[in-house]
């Protein structure tokens, strides 16, 4: 436990930051999860809609410092020529 002031504020600091990032990292995978379910369903035009709601959560893990760059942007790469090979593939 901590025995001083700036320690313990540290203590209160990290567990409020710890929740917020993981509601958002939680929030992330439910955006990605229901581009996914549109995919799996093979409706083109949902998962269309869904990545497009998606890809703004995922840079916004970005910029708040729960995503690397380079990892957001490899989902939203990937997910993004899932939704496209859909797209293109016949009805």
């Amino acid at each position: 436990m901590a025995n001083h002031k700036s320690a313990e504020k540290r203590i209160r600091q990290t567990a409020r930051r710890t929740e917020e990032n993981r509601s958002r990292t939680s929030r992330i995978r439910t955006f990605i999860r229901k581009v996914e379910t549109a995919i799996a369903q093979g409706d083109a035009g949902a998962a269309q809609t869904a990545l497009s709601a998606a890809e703004p959560e995922i840079r916004r893990g970005v910029t708040k410092g729960v995503l690397h760059l380079n990892t957001a942007s490899r989902r939203i790469s990937r997910l993004a020529r899932r939704v496209k090979a859909l797209a293109g593939a016949p009805a």
